[in-house]
Parts: structure tokens; sequence; C-alpha cells
């Protein structure tokens, strides 16, 4: 087989748009990263917006997307023009629909322009006469343009819009903040390349059942891509939430059976939280395994090697296991609260309310050590926690915390009587 023709095609070197410079006379004031103003999405964003950056924000429908970036669009806007104005394009709603949702969380301002618009081409015109400071486009999916082929949200349609906004983006040094919508399995819908064509993904996602949101970086060319937002809906629109702990945790003053804190760190931030578990005997001749906020697989082998090595028989009863609050869990590091969580409810003992639990339980039954025991201790520790259940070598942890190492299942079922309140 030859090789193609084009293949074969030479080329040949070019005028340079600007010329190399060495690496220490690189300007890099006008790349700094610049303060949006909401301190959680600047936490996952590793400081704020770096100019010309496109930014994906992705999640379900009625998840606070809009609500969130209407409010970033007005704190930038109230900067009194320090970055330049914002221009809200949105192409799901009218202009009207976005003024009054403005005014009812008092996110209007003077220097906030809006404009509703469904061709990139038009959009594009507005960011010639507006000049912003700040780009937000709600959402990527309804742009399109009638010299591309396909309907707006399809795979050509979606990849030409973006690759246009990127183009503007870099041009100007202009940020864009665009909006994305997922598919039933979590996935951002459209083209792959749209995820790899931005600079930073981001993921928001919350319970409808909860007002607390969580933002997370997925991917983030200026900065980490593990840093996790907490935000709550109120009346008022959207808030940030600097210290979620208490969210996950229910204030009681007696202990219940079948509860157990643990510390999870989403990202870098260390959550307390709270694992609930319920265990009643079977009236069906197939016994019903319900999880909530935690991985239902994961849960499946705790609940065997509980009964395999903790000796707590699970065969004939119902379990019910799930987070507080709406936390969702997804370390290994709440593996040995899970199990005690369980193991307290089957047998009707309470932990105390002082008590924190943390380890990964492996197939032997042994709790395996965890990264970070100190942070989560310490964090723990400030919400009024001080007793601890840790895996061995673990290192050091903070003074004034009682801790007792349990190297294996056995061991941390036998402290259950131990520290019964």
């Amino acid at each position: 087989m030859g090789v193609p023709r084009a293949a074969l095609v030479k080329i040949t070197a070019g005028l340079p748009s600007s010329p190399a410079r060495p690496i220490a006379e690189v300007d890099v004031e006008s790349a700094k990263a610049r303060r949006t103003g909401v301190s959680e999405l600047d936490r996952v964003l590793g400081g704020g917006l770096v100019p010309g950056a496109v930014v994906l924000l992705a999640g379900e429908p009625g998840v606070g997307k809009s609500t969130l970036l209407l409010e970033v669009a007005y704190r930038w806007a109230a900067r009194d023009g320090e970055y330049g104005p914002t221009l809200y394009v949105t192409g799901e709603e009218s202009a009207g629909q976005v003024r009054l949702r403005a005014e009812r969380t008092g996110n209007v301002h003077a220097s906030m322009y809006l404009a509703a618009e469904s061709d990139v081409s038009a959009l594009l015109g507005h960011v010639d006469a507006v000049k912003p400071g700040l780009l937000v486009v709600d959402s990527v999916q309804t742009m399109g343009s009638p010299e591309v082929d396909g309907t707006p949200g399809g795979v050509t349609q979606v990849r030409a819009v973006t690759a246009a906004l990127v183009a503007v983006a870099k041009e100007r040094g202009l940020p864009v903040l665009l909006v994305g919508h997922v598919t039933k399995d979590g996935s951002i819908a459209g083209p792959r390349v749209l995820e790899h064509l931005v600079d930073v993904v981001l993921h928001f996602e919350g319970d409808r059942h909860s007002t607390l949101r969580l933002l997370r970086g997925v991917k983030n060319r200026f900065g980490a891509a593990d840093e996790v937002g907490c935000f709550e809906l109120v009346e008022s629109g959207i808030v940030g939430v600097t210290d979620p702990s208490g969210l996950f945790l229910n204030k009681r003053e007696t202990a219940v059976a079948g509860t157990a804190v643990t510390v999870a760190v989403d990202g870098k931030r260390p959550m307390v939280g709270e694992v609930q578990a319920l265990v009643s005997k079977s009236a069906l001749g197939t016994p019903r395994r319900a999880v909530s906020g935690l991985d239902s697989s994961r849960i499946a082998m705790i609940l065997a090697v509980l009964e395999r090595r903790g000796g707590v028989k699970l065969g004939d009863a119902d379990v019910f296991v799930a987070t507080v609050g709406g936390m969702k869990i997804t370390e290994p590091a709440a593996d040995l609260a899970i199990a005690l969580s369980v193991a307290t409810a089957a047998r009707d003992v309470a932990l105390p309310n002082d008590l924190v639990v943390v380890g990964e339980v492996g197939l032997a039954g042994e709790v395996r050590r965890v990264s970070g025991v100190r942070t989560r201790l310490a964090e723990a520790m400030r919400l009024g926690f001080t007793k601890a259940l840790i895996p061995p070598d673990c290192g050091d942890v903070p003074d004034g915390m009682q801790v007792r190492v349990v190297p294996d299942l056995g061991s941390a079922m036998s402290n259950l009587q131990v520290l019964r309140p």
C-alpha cells in the first residue's frame, strides 16, 4: 500500500506571529488569574479566571448552573470596571426571563450586558460591540451557525461553536464561561473533543432533594484538577459554603445505634460526614440492599467482609446504608465507618457521639492505612470530636485526640463494647 500524496506535501516555514523570547523576559502579569468574587469558584479554579481561559461548567438540568454563573457575572461587573463589563448571552431563555431571575437574586448591575442569541456569529458581534471583560454563554448546546451543517447541539455544531469561542478568547485574552449539559449517565453532552478544546472542565453536582451543591474540577490547565467547592441554594440565589462539614452531620444529644462519623477528603478538602445504617429482618425471600451517597459495589464488598471476618450475620437481613445531607463518599477511607455503622445497627450498640472512624477495609478483614490522617483528625477535632479509631502506621496525630489503633475488623469490633457511651 502506497503512502497518500497528501502525506508527502512539504510544509515550509512561515512568519511567526510573535518572536520567540527568553523565558525570563516573557510578561506574566497579563496571564495571572483574576478573582471572580465567588470564593468557592476561585478555590476550584486555582485562584480565579485566567485571561483567555475557556471554562466549561457541566451539570444536570435544574442543578443551579445558570444561577451560579449569573452570580459570577454580577460579581465581576460590580468591580467598577476593573476588568471590564460582563456579557451574558443566553440561548435557553429570553432576555426578559434572565432579567427577572437576576432581579430576584439581586444580581443586576449597570456593567452587566445581556443578550438572547442562538447564532454564534451574532454572539461574536455582541463581543465586538460590548468589549467585555468576561463572556458567559448559556449554553454551548443551544448555539449554532448557519454556515455549519447540522442542528444546534449536534456534534458538528458544538465543535464549531466551541472552536469559535476558544479562538476569540485567545485572541482577546477574554475569559469565557460556557454552560454544558450532561447526559443520563453523567457525561457531558456533545463530542468528546469539546472537553479537549476548553481549558477547564467543572462539574456541578447536587441532589434535587438537597440545597447543597458541589463544584468539582475535572480538568484544569491552570491549577489543580482535584479541588472541590461547596455551595448552598437559598431563596436569594446561591451562596458559598466555606465550612461544609457541619452540613453532613446530625446534631443529637444521645448516641444512636447504626451511625458512625468519618472524615472524607474530596480534592484537598477534608469533610466530616455521617454514615447511617439500618438492619432489619427481611420479610422477603431475597434480602434488600439499598445504598445512597456511597458506592453500592463497595458496600457489597464491605458487607461480605463484615459477615465473614466480623461475625455479623446479614444473610437474612435487609440492609440500608446512606450518608447524611446528600454527601457523596467515594474513597475507601470511609470503609471502616461503613462497617461499624452496619455492625452497630445489627447489634443495637451505639458509638459515642465524639468518636470519628477512619480506615480502609481489605478482603482479609485488615484495616489499611489511608492518606492524610492528621489532616482528617484535625478537622474532626475542630468540630468537637475527641476520640478516633484509625489504622496502624498513620504517623503523628493532633494533640488532644484520643486514638485507638485497630489493625483489623475484629479489633474494631471488640472496641464496640469498650467504646460504648
